[in-house]
């Protein structure tokens, strides 16, 4: 039961910073580009692979675990959204775009867990987290 307190509020905190940072790029766009839930997505998948690095390394306990991996970073990135969004595009005619947020959004996502990853090692062997 704990565990499922622990994931509720890591959701509700990952949903409210999804709505903030997702709104920033509509601010400088035109608003036909999802930009906001690309940069969630990528920035989200950063973040795990970051975050991944570190929990091989440290104890961390299962609750602290389920609140951030899928509770913060579960409604924080915007998987459901993305695919909705891609969709919307291609079938408005926006085919370029749909498949541009397609390809990017998977082949950088990889890429971000990846560098989140190696980012993660780089801070334990360097001690600046100490």
């Amino acid at each position: 039961m704990i565990k499922l307190i622990y994931i509720a509020i890591g959701g509700a905190i990952g949903a409210l910073l999804r709505h903030f940072v997702s709104g920033i790029p509509n601010k400088f766009t035109s608003g036909i580009f999802p930009w906001g839930t690309m940069i969630v997505n990528l920035f989200g998948a950063f973040i795990i692979g970051f975050l991944w690095g570190f929990s091989e390394r440290i104890i961390i306990s299962s609750n602290i675990r389920s609140f951030i991996f899928i509770g913060v970073i579960g409604a924080f990135t915007t998987f459901s959204t993305y695919t909705l969004e891609s969709f919307n595009l291609i079938r408005d005619g926006e085919i370029k775009l749909g498949l541009a947020n397609i390809f990017v959004s998977n082949v950088l996502g990889l890429v971000f867990v990846f560098l989140g990853f190696i980012l993660s090692r780089f801070i334990l062997k360097s001690n600046l987290w100490r």
